[in-house]
């Protein structure tokens, strides 16, 4: 039985799509502002999280940053706001997906088992090297820990696996299409955007000047490769 855990302070939208998931057989838990989603969150294993933006407290976005911090469950974002600029925050604080309201319950099951299955295709790669060194540059792959001249620094579970795929391949250029799909899943329902946004934001934390980066380059109108 699938987990998911639904986010909104509108308790109507959240008993719909609470039933509605039940009756596809999933175990669905609720929360109605950001700190009690974030407890849940730390203290459950959950398969997906719909998450509204609009939340009493911490915001959808802060929620989906702190999760990320500790785990890379899949996240949609739900908003009532049809602009570009949610979807956009959404992706920079680490969310999967995104469904603006009002939708239809179709579509959030439809979004909702792609997800799950895409992940339940992955399959971990093999990690035979342990720790590996690149500059100033250390990975512990077994702890996923990553330091910068001995500081550590924090990456969430996305950046991690993109900054572990690229080093372990130096000098291969992925395209955004090949980085959605190892990193995202076969099915990723996301864009180059997001792409984009994750780089951005691991180069921020491992580069010391990001706008010319020394590790994660750009092979302008192809993709991303680590320099070696």
């Amino acid at each position: 039985m699938k987990k998911v855990l639904v986010v909104d302070d509108e308790k109507l939208i959240v008993k719909g799509i609470k039933f509605s998931l039940e009756q596809d057989e999933m175990e669905v838990s609720a929360a109605y502002d950001g700190e009690e989603a974030l407890e849940l969150a730390k203290n459950n294993e959950y398969d997906i999280i719909l998450l509204d933006v609009m939340l009493p407290g911490l915001s959808g976005f802060d929620v989906c940053q702190a999760i990320r911090e500790f785990s890379d469950v899949p996240i949609i974002m739900l908003t009532a706001k049809g602009d570009d600029m949610d979807k956009i925050l959404g992706l920079e604080y680490g969310a999967d997906d995104y469904i603006t309201k009002p939708f239809n319950i179709l579509e959030v099951k439809a979004r909702i088992k792609a997800i799950i299955r895409r992940n339940q295709k992955k399959a971990p790669e093999s990690e035979e090297v342990k720790t590996i060194v690149e500059g100033d540059l250390t990975i512990d792959m077994d702890s996923r820990r990553v330091a910068i001249s001995g500081d550590e620094i924090n990456l969430t579970a996305k950046e991690f696996k993109i900054l572990t795929l690229l080093l372990l391949h130096p000098n291969k250029v992925y395209s955004r299409d090949d980085l959605l799909k190892k990193i995202w899943g076969s099915d990723a329902l996301g864009d180059g955007r997001t792409v984009d946004v994750h780089v951005r934001r691991l180069r921020e934390k491992i580069e010391t000047n990001p706008g010319a980066p020394k590790y994660i380059q750009t092979k302008w109108g192809v993709g991303y490769y680590f320099k070696k």
